[in-house]
């Protein structure tokens, strides 16, 4: 998650930005900017957000 920001929030609003105007899904987007899918999930539930794959989000 190298390329990614640290700060949980400011994470998530960047994966949310990414998936609604770059990539079809989480996994296209972990695999494209090579990111463990469960570590940025497991970072993200820490601080109340959840993916959603029928909205493509995490809330």
């Amino acid at each position: 998650m190298d390329r990614l920001p640290k700060d949980p929030m400011i994470l998530f609003s960047t994966v949310n930005m990414l998936l609604r105007d770059d990539y079809r899904s989480l996994d296209d987007l972990c695999d494209d900017m090579n990111v463990d899918r469960n570590a940025l999930e497991t970072k993200l539930a820490a601080v109340g957000f959840e993916y959603s794959e029928k909205n493509n989000k995490f809330w």
